[in-house]
């Protein structure tokens, strides 16, 4: 496996995310210190991006997902400012801010939580913790023979919870990890990722935790899935161990509850699981991926052009593995491009105008196809 991948990254910082550990870097950014409302946040050859928003403005903030009526946006947070210790999850309308005010939150303040996703009816969302486990923030192992890890807590479940923050059902009950779900655009079915079945795998289930289907079956961290525009696909990122040395070593770290992230490849689906091809063989960690609202394209990050782990930019391709196209022209860390549901804006975390620090912060852009 390549080992240059998140090596400065993971040195840094890191949070829990249902797509991936996002790694921010602490990478010399002065250059794009300017205001918030400045359009200078968008670098020259940022074409998509007709303007952009800066919304938070410290800590560690992604995966900002939109209600399906785009009025508002879910997201996580580990800003100590708003006094979490680790990720809780965040509610705020579309067009604010929170600077020197904090967002309310929507989770339970208690454990780690992971990946909020709106339901249909704009007013419940779910996610993932691992409150029942303990009500302290887990251990957050980062090291393990001088190899770069994750760990899988097996004490994740998934719940959904109204806007005030009260958790209405309880999803999963199975033993073990069940944690980065994501709502089908035709609000029928949830994706997520379990290791029921003792490997990372995707599952899909409708709305209230019926009708459980895996949907993949080869070995290696299946994660990250988002459904097409239309819900009939499934986009997600996987690494997938090869060689005999590279299945030894997964297996005994998931048997510890822990994974290596280190060559991560997009795979497409469609939505019960056949047709499964490789959409990306780029090397490094290609992840975070997201349809575009014509369904015919993803954008998703990547870090496969950089040489020692950084910078992560924005990339658009084709459903068919054609027409690469770089988005973003980042330093530093851009990914978790999600876009809203009438396709007029993308939210995206970035260390861009961090002050040259560690913090990755939300920003909406308008974007211009």
């Amino acid at each position: 496996m390549k080992t240059k991948l998140f090596g400065i990254l993971l040195i840094t910082i890191v949070f829990f995310s249902c797509k991936e550990e996002n790694q921010s870097t602490s990478q010399d950014t002065s250059k794009t210190e300017v205001k918030a409302s400045d359009n200078s946040l968008i670098y020259p050859e940022e074409k998509h991006f007709k303007s952009l928003r800066q919304v938070t403005f410290g800590g560690d903030n992604a995966e900002a997902y939109w209600s399906f009526d785009d009025k508002q946006l879910v997201f996580q947070s580990n800003y100590d400012k708003w006094n979490v210790s680790c990720d809780q999850m965040f509610l705020m309308n579309a067009d604010q801010t929170f600077d020197s005010i904090a967002p309310p939150m929507v989770s339970t303040g208690k454990g780690r939580t992971t990946c909020s996703y709106f339901l249909p009816d704009n007013k419940h969302i779910i996610y993932a913790s691992t409150h029942l486990g303990d009500e302290n923030c887990p251990d957050t192992p980062l090291r393990k023979n001088g190899k770069y890890i994750w760990p899988v807590y097996d004490t994740f479940d998934i719940f959904v919870a109204d806007l005030e923050g009260n958790i209405v059902k309880q999803l999963t009950h199975e033993p073990g990890y069940d944690a980065e779900p994501t709502v089908s655009p035709k609000g029928d079915k949830i994706v997520f990722t379990s290791t029921r079945s003792g490997d990372l795998e995707l599952y899909t289930m409708n709305l209230d935790g019926t009708d459980v289907k895996q949907i993949t079956n080869e070995l290696g961290y299946d994660g990250g899935a988002f459904f097409s525009p239309d819900g009939t696909k499934i986009i997600f990122r996987s690494s997938r161990p090869k060689t005999e040395q590279e299945i030894k070593e997964y297996k005994d770290l998931l048997a510890e509850g822990l994974v290596e992230p280190t060559d991560m490849e997009l795979y497409i689906c469609n939505a019960d699981g056949s047709d499964l091809r490789q959409l990306t063989d780029l090397g490094n960690a290609n992840w975070s991926p997201f349809f575009h609202p014509s369904g015919e394209k993803i954008l998703f990050s990547s870090n496969f052009e950089a040489e020692r782990g950084f910078p992560f930019n924005l990339y658009l391709i084709d459903i068919d593995g054609k027409n690469l196209e770089r988005v973003t022209h980042s330093e530093t860390f851009d990914a978790f491009p999600v876009f809203s549901n009438d396709g007029k804006k993308l939210a995206f975390s970035s260390n861009r105008n961090n002050g040259g620090g560690r913090d990755t912060n939300l920003f909406i852009a308008e974007w211009v196809d």
